[in-house]
């Protein structure tokens, strides 16, 4: 016997609203409500925290600083041993740049933090971020310069060697100037990369930025507004090593000259 068209269509009306209401009676288990958006999000906290983040900030940049200056003392004196015929000097600095990157920045970092104390030498947390971040940075900067001193065209070395310069004079005064000039770029982006490695020494407890937003995430149980402050002024600081990147490709004339058409 056929149903009529008029049941079907009650019997469908009383079975949806019969699911309506068994999803509203159990919402709120399974659909619990969603709280707006930066509704809990304290901007005050923030302001409130700024002078921390300020001396993280400034202590990033001078630690970043020192620490890439001993990563080009440390690049130099690797390149130029990677660069030498005598395999006394060539393996050692082969070791360790293969050693170096090969490895993690946190166990180097450990080693040196933990590791050196059990040697006899203890040094401060500061000291150690330094010596870490200048000794696994200084294997990249050693790669980028050896890379720019082979661009250096054969002929000038071999200038340097007839007009009686010895290997020093050659590298301090033909080769290394030239090979900055090609270098510069690549290494203000190695530069970028070791101020985002810096916050690793937040970890053995280095009040740099890093260290500041886990201190507002702990005091104030905040973690949002600790790491996304954070978050900003890395973001802060990229742009402006990425912008110095740029104009000094630009003032050393490395760019392509755009077409006129």
């Amino acid at each position: 016997m056929a149903v009529p068209a008029r049941l079907c269509c009650s019997r469908l009306r009383y079975s949806l609203f019969a699911i309506r209401y068994s999803l509203l009676a159990i919402r709120p288990s399974l659909f619990p409500r969603r709280a707006p958006m930066l509704e809990n999000f304290s901007f005050r906290t923030i302001v409130e925290y700024l002078p921390l983040f300020g001396q993280g900030l400034i202590t990033t940049v001078w630690l970043s600083a020192l620490s890439f200056a001993g990563a080009l003392a440390v690049g130099i004196v690797l390149a130029a041993m990677n660069l030498q015929r005598a395999q006394l000097f060539r393996i050692p600095a082969k070791a360790y740049i293969d050693a170096v990157r090969a490895t993690p920045l946190l166990a180097q970092l450990y080693f040196l933090y933990f590791g050196l104390p059990r040697l006899g030498f203890v040094l401060p947390e500061l000291v150690v971020g330094i010596l870490a971040l200048s000794l696994n940075s200084g294997a990249y900067v050693a790669e980028i310069i050896r890379a720019g001193i082979l661009s250096i065209p054969r002929g000038q070395v071999e200038a340097g060697v007839a007009s009686g310069m010895t290997y020093v004079q050659r590298m301090r005064l033909v080769i290394l100037p030239q090979a900055f000039k090609v270098t510069i770029p690549p290494l203000l982006g190695q530069a970028i990369v070791l101020v985002k490695d810096s916050a690793l020494l937040s970890l053995i407890s280095v009040s740099e930025l890093t260290r500041a937003g886990q201190l507002l995430a702990s005091d104030r149980f905040m973690p949002a507004e600790g790491f996304i402050t954070i978050a900003a002024f890395y973001l802060l600081l990229y742009y402006c090593l990425k912008g110095l990147a740029g104009l000094s490709s630009r003032w050393l004339g490395l760019q392509p000259a755009r077409s006129s058409t």
